[in-house]
């Protein structure tokens, strides 16, 4: 696979990055491509290794090893060394519903356990994916399967974030005829209101929501299942239900002052963000151009103001990076855990996923911008201060002024025998707050939608599944006369909990083919 020595020969390079300086200005992508021929000359460094752990998609030590999708990933490598660009479309697409998404926002643990990053550089394969798909769409290569014939069988999909589009898409290229229910005013889910425009820029979902609207794939928004339509409904029409809600139940900080005004989930403010760009057709970037132009909306809530973001994770980072670009004054993100090691340990040995300090986009971004990285380790928020301010109505309200921050130390629990994070006493600090951000992760799906299904679920929150199956576990009952008929399933997030959206994409295809064995009595997909 690949150019037998081509490991040896080309070091590994990525595609072109744009500046800090420059990016922080919009919102758009800045991660470029390489010309055809330096990634043909890339992927040449995919070596015969015998054992490609990047494809596995197995857990090792609790943690993903190579990918989840099982991409022929050596398979693509080469043919994208041979310059075979739209046999490797087809080859990926044995495997992959959306490569133009994973491309841009997985943290690619298929390199994490790329042979050649034992001693070296891992094979730039998330940057091959890349440079396949756009190949593909820019040659006309990309198509959704429209069915010549249909089965009868009606599916509805809840939820229109990754693994509910990868459901759709399987699920209609067999026939069935299926319908995806979206609760916000646009299809994407969490691809479309949780991952920054710069990151994922929303044409890049636009044109793919269009090819499967094109295949007979009818996507509804605004339409909140279980909240202005009922489950009951949905199972009196339907035969299958795919539940694809995600792991939307974000955790809290329950600190004295929770209740002052200018504290936000991290979601919903990266929600916000994205919706004022879209609405605006990215006007509002002009409005930070032009220093004395008045600033509305979103702007207001960050232009000049003391950021903190509560969380070290990729949301916490996109926070950061979107803080920056909106012109705030300061950021700065509170991690409760230690700084993982810059290299690996010995007890972190390949091809686990390597648990180092990475700094990402947005932390480079604050680095540039204020000088320095904006993680403070081992700490978390002990209090909100307030002030009493009036609102453009004046009416009297409490407005955050100041957050006290406290250190924290690991120590064992007694009864456990886990170590847990403690706070340092006498070890607080107060630190002016004008936004506090909360991306302290995800506690599992909403209740009032598993509740409306009458599903079980998990003391994660998770709804509950036989192992390895995606057939929901109802409560006896759940409908009145028994007169509900459809079976229904969950996947991705809503399942397994807060995960990647590789993960997500994956999920919603196994669902899939469970969907389509149990209503056909088989399955080819």
């Amino acid at each position: 696979m690949g150019k037998p020595t081509g490991f040896l020969e080309y070091e590994r390079m990525d595609g072109p990055v744009i500046s800090e300086e420059k990016r922080i200005e919009n919102f758009l992508e800045f991660h470029g491509m390489l010309p055809k021929e330096k990634q043909e000359e890339q992927a040449s460094r995919c070596m015969d290794c015998g054992v490609p752990f990047c494809q596995a998609g197995q857990l090792i030590s609790g943690m993903a090893s190579g990918c989840p999708l099982h991409n022929l990933v050596p398979e693509l490598n080469d043919l994208v060394y041979r310059g075979c660009f739209e046999q490797a479309y087809e080859r990926l697409s044995m495997t992959h519903s959306f490569p133009e998404f994973t491309s841009r926002v997985c943290p690619a643990l298929c390199e994490a356990a790329c042979t050649c990053g034992l001693h070296g550089d891992a094979v730039s394969t998330k940057d091959n994916e890349k440079a396949v798909i756009e190949f593909a769409y820019e040659y006309g290569l990309v198509k959704e399967i429209a069915p010549k014939t249909r089965t009868g069988k009606k599916v509805a999909v809840v939820g229109s974030g990754p693994s509910g589009l990868a459901a759709a898409q399987l699920l209609n290229s067999r026939g069935h005829k299926v319908t995806v229910f979206e609760r916000s005013d646009r299809v994407g889910g969490l691809l479309r209101y949780g991952i920054p425009n710069m990151k994922l820029d929303k044409s890049v979902i636009d044109r793919r929501v269009k090819l499967m609207e094109e295949a007979g794939i009818e996507f509804r928004t605004g339409v909140n299942v279980c909240g202005n339509v009922s489950a009951e409904e949905l199972e009196l029409e339907y035969d299958a239900i795919v539940l694809a809600c995600g792991a939307s139940n974000p955790r809290d900080i329950n600190a004295p002052g929770r209740d002052t005004e200018g504290i936000y989930f991290a979601v919903d403010f990266l929600g916000k963000v994205t919706k004022s760009l879209l609405d605006s057709d990215f006007d509002i970037l002009n409005c930070l151009k032009d220093k004395k132009a008045e600033k509305t909306g979103i702007i207001n809530e960050v232009y000049g103001k003391d950021v903190i973001v509560i969380g070290g994770g990729d949301t916490g980072n996109d926070c950061v990076g979107t803080s920056i670009r909106l012109g705030c004054k300061s950021v700065t993100q509170l991690e409760m855990m230690p700084k993982a090691p810059d290299e690996r340990l010995a007890s972190n040995p390949w091809p686990e996923w390597p648990r180092v300090c990475k700094t990402d986009y947005g932390q480079e971004e604050a680095i540039y911008k204020f000088g320095h990285d904006p993680r403070i380790y081992q700490t978390t928020v002990k209090e909100f201060i307030s002030q009493k301010v009036k609102d453009k109505n004046g009416k009297e309200v409490k407005k955050l002024k100041e957050v006290v921050i406290q250190s924290l130390e690991p120590k064992k629990d007694e009864k456990t025998g886990r170590m847990v994070m403690v706070p340092v006493e006498g070890s607080e600090k107060t630190i002016p707050a004008d936004l506090v951000l909360i991306a302290a992760g995800f506690l599992g799906s909403e209740s009032y939608v598993t509740e409306g299904f009458s599903l079980e679920v998990d003391p994660r929150t998770n709804v509950k599944t036989d192992a390895g199956k995606y057939r929901t576990v109802s409560k006896a009952n759940s409908f009145k006369k028994g007169k509900h008929k459809a079976l229904v399933y969950t996947a991705g997030d809503m399942h397994r909990g807060q995960s990647l959206v590789v993960w997500a994409i994956s999920e919603g295809r196994n669902a899939a083919r469970e969907v389509d064995r149990d209503l056909m009595g088989y399955s080819n997909l």
